[in-house]
């Protein structure tokens, strides 16, 4: 447990120090102008062309203070907490003394004016300079005058129906214009009023750019797409639909507005049955073709499985349903789409087994031997275990990401701290949301302090906490960041009052004002970020085989910092982590660890030998009877005697210092391995005379520890469960998913649309909370 000593009420280290409060406040200003400029592209919200981003610096330190929302109309300043909100309140209703006007102006140039709006050629009308400012002479009124006079139903006194009088008490409406009846002549003043009321003045709009049409049959507004441009435009617009894997529906590309914009620039629209039909057939086949190629040429491969797990809330599968995503992993380093399963929720681990075998079968056909093995989210235990066990060759791993993610869930589980620290910040969260006058101090003062409203997160009564950690991390993460407001509520005059009355608001105030509580709160939520963080890098570097005792290793030291960090007794929570190390645990984890050229380390003599040192006596067992169990008989006595000499001799130092070689991402700028295919390829060239080592190598350092290759969005996997009946629509169905799976994989893209959208959102800063919970996806915490 945590010490509860006294120390000051709120954490230091709950005290950002000034240099990171500017860069959080340097990435928020870059991060709204970021989403600023692709709204003025067209990709983004239309307030953005009315508010700007600014930011404001401390006068005397230079540092950013604030970041706020200008209005480019009036000038006015914004917080820039909820751009939407602004927009709303500031320019939708009316707030903004200039939007107004700059409406009216966009829309006169935008729309064609109606007949009515003609003016009158009578200079003795009253008001005759008010108006004649915002009247426009049409093409119309050059006809002759018998084709207005031919209608005589439409020309009636309109003061038997309008009664609007103006400022210098006259009366006049404005559908009262005047309409010349003739060009020259005809001064009879009429006012027209139509009989189909407001609705007519739409009409009569579409007759006069009729009549300007058929006068100028020719007026085009730019050169005509010949057949081969159209036809490329409508492939990459289908290839666009099919790579959207379902988040754009079918029916959507025949919204009307999409129609128009298809009109606009020249194309004919496109068909759903053209887009599900023989141009889907044409794409799938072409893209299958290049991918069955690509798997024939490779001597041997691994089958990923993801989504035995399917997607979980408060606990429990959304929808009873999974998709079940099979790719194969080649020894270049690439990954191919396979296949997706759906399955009726949770299934047995026999049949999982079956599937997996059919996909093994399926990909290689009777060379069955080619696939080195699987890695799979789930049924390690049984369904990997007994495939393992009846095919010798077989590597069959559980992947590393669930193991970390399952680590979150066992010290919530089995750690007291865990337990504690829920209920207690449970126990505030409900007394601050649901305590009608705690609640309004609480709203005052957050946006007092961080310029946003909003009440604490707290999960569902429904949610069974023990299963499912997020909405607890939720909760922590709301009530760490608003630990300066809280003590606020307690120390305010209506707090004190409730306090006398009721016994929970004591209790509350207790926990809130006693160092204790913060200690274990940040505690348990510093390592659960932890432990996240390392499963994001997990998910974004899909790491090989050969990096999985390093990664625990790490993943154990920070552990043990971190019980140094916040005073917690190290026994039970190494124990908790030991016992997942070892649920987890495959031999060929040590195996890879000691042929992976990556992990030589040079010796006083110079030489770059396996770091045996590293593994334990049982891991040292481990790499012996792998080995033994990947040959055949006759070889594994002398696959043996070469693990000898590769213990004692090692790799030359020039190629192990080439394998070694490391240079900084583009994008996250850490230090990366250069070449990550060089460790296999050291063994296929100048380590050729390991004859019978070198064979077990190769199949072993491509060997992927994840399986989550792809994602697929929730909303397209809904979409795909709507087309089980009948047949042919899941057909298309998978078909579709394939080519979207084999676009993702080439452009390396494993992330999915939802969690850019919520990045994005994130970034403009509305509603990020909402975003939060509704875009968490348990198979990737």
């Amino acid at each position: 447990m945590a010490s509860t000593s006294s120390i000051p009420i709120v954490p230091s280290t709950l005290a950002l120090p000034e240099d990171m409060a500017a860069r959080a406040l340097n990435k928020r200003y870059e991060g709204l102008v970021t989403v600023r400029t692709k709204a003025i592209k067209g990709k983004g919200a239309w307030y953005w062309t009315h508010l700007e981003p600014i930011l404001l610096r401390n006068p005397d330190t230079n540092l950013p203070k604030a970041v706020k929302l200008k209005c480019s109309l009036c000038d006015a300043v914004f917080s820039a907490s909820n751009p939407s909100r602004t927009a709303s309140e500031h320019l939708k209703k009316g707030a903004c003394p200039n939007y107004s006007s700059v409406s009216r102006l966009s829309s006169a140039s935008l729309s064609p004016l109606p007949i009515s709006s003609v003016p009158s050629p009578i200079p003795s009308l009253h008001n005759h300079r008010k108006r004649s400012s915002q009247m426009v002479t049409h093409p119309l009124h050059s006809c002759p005058s018998s084709s207005y006079q031919a209608s005589s139903l439409a020309w009636v006194e309109s003061s038997r129906f309008y009664h609007n009088p103006n400022h210098d008490g006259s009366h006049f409406s404005p559908r009262q214009n005047t309409v010349g009846t003739a060009r020259n002549s005809g001064l009879n003043q009429h006012h027209l009023v139509l009989s189909g009321g407001k609705e007519d003045l739409d009409a009569l709009a579409l007759l006069e750019d009729s009549v300007k049409r058929l006068k100028s049959p020719k007026g085009s507004s730019g050169p005509a797409l010949s057949k081969d441009q159209i036809d490329s435009a409508l492939q990459l617009l289908a290839e666009w639909f099919y790579e959207s894997c379902g988040s754009v529906s079918v029916s959507s590309l025949e919204h009307p507005k999409f129609r128009a914009f298809l009109n606009q620039v020249g194309l004919p629209g496109l068909l759903r049955r053209e887009l599900t039909g023989a141009r889907l057939d044409a794409k799938f086949d072409e893209v299958k073709t290049k991918s069955d190629a690509r798997i024939r040429d490779a001597m041997f491969l691994q089958v990923a499985s993801d989504g035995w797990k399917g997607k979980s809330c408060c606990g429990f599968t959304c929808d009873g349903e999974n998709l079940i995503k099979f790719t194969v992993n080649l020894p270049n380093g690439t990954s191919d789409f396979q296949k997706v399963v759906f399955t009726g929720g949770r299934v047995s681990a026999k049949y999982a087994e079956e599937v997996l075998w059919e996909a093994v079968t399926g990909v290689c056909g009777s060379g069955v031997q080619r696939c080195v093995g699987i890695v799979a989210d789930k049924y390690k235990a049984k369904a990997l275990r007994n495939l393992e066990t009846q095919n010798h060759w077989m590597i069959n791993l559980s992947c590393q990401l669930q193991g970390f993610v399952s680590l979150i869930k066992d010290f919530n589980k089995e750690l007291p701290l865990f337990r504690t620290v829920t209920e207690n910040c449970i126990k505030v969260a409900n007394f601050v949301n649901n305590t009608s006058q705690v609640r309004n101090s609480f709203l005052k003062y957050k946006m007092q302090e961080l310029e946003h409203a909003g009440l604490l997160r707290v999960p569902s009564p429904k949610c069974d906490t023990s299963k499912n950690f997020e909405p607890v991390f939720s909760m922590l993460e709301d009530i760490l960041s608003c630990a300066q407001v809280l003590q606020m509520v307690v120390l305010d005059e209506t707090y004190k009052v409730a306090c006398v009355e009721d016994s929970i608001a004591r209790e509350v105030a207790g926990l809130i004002q006693t160092g204790g509580f913060w200690n274990e709160l940040e505690a348990v939520f510093s390592l659960v970020k932890l432990i996240r963080e390392m499963v994001q890098e997990i998910a974004a570097d899909r790491p090989l085989i050969g990096q999985c005792l390093p990664l625990w290793e790490e993943l154990k030291g920070r552990v043990k910092d971190w019980c140094a960090k916040f005073n917690i007794t190290e026994g039970p929570v190494e124990k908790i982590a030991e016992k997942r190390f070892r649920k987890n645990y495959h031999p060929a984890w040590s195996a890879a660890f000691i042929l992976d050229p990556l992990y030589l380390m040079r010796d006083t003599s110079g030489k770059y030998l396996p770091p045996f040192k590293c593994l334990t006596h049982e891991q040292e067992k481990d790499v012996d009877k792998l080995i033994t169990r990947l040959v055949s008989r006759e070889e594994a006595h002398v696959a043996l005697m070469e693990l000898m000499k590769w213990r004692s001799e090692g790799l030359d130092p020039l190629y192990a210092q080439a394998v070694q070689v490391k240079q900084r991402d583009p994008v996250t700028g850490k230090m990366k391995i250069a070449n990550p295919q060089s460790s296999r390829l050291v063994w296929e060239t100048c380590l050729s005379e390991f004859k019978c080592l070198g064979k077990v190598a190769v199949r072993v350092l491509f060997l992927h520890a994840t399986s989550c290759a792809f994602k697929c969005s929730w909303s397209s996997m809904k979409w795909v469960w709507v087309q089980r009946h009948p047949r042919v629509g899941l057909e298309r169905a998978k078909k579709m998913i394939y080519i979207a799976s084999h676009a993702k994989l080439e452009r390396r893209d494993f992330s999915n649309e939802e969690e850019k959208d919520a990045e994005l959102f994130a970034v403009a800063g509305s509603d990020g909370d909402v975003l939060n919970e509704i875009f968490f996806d348990a198979s990737s915490v």
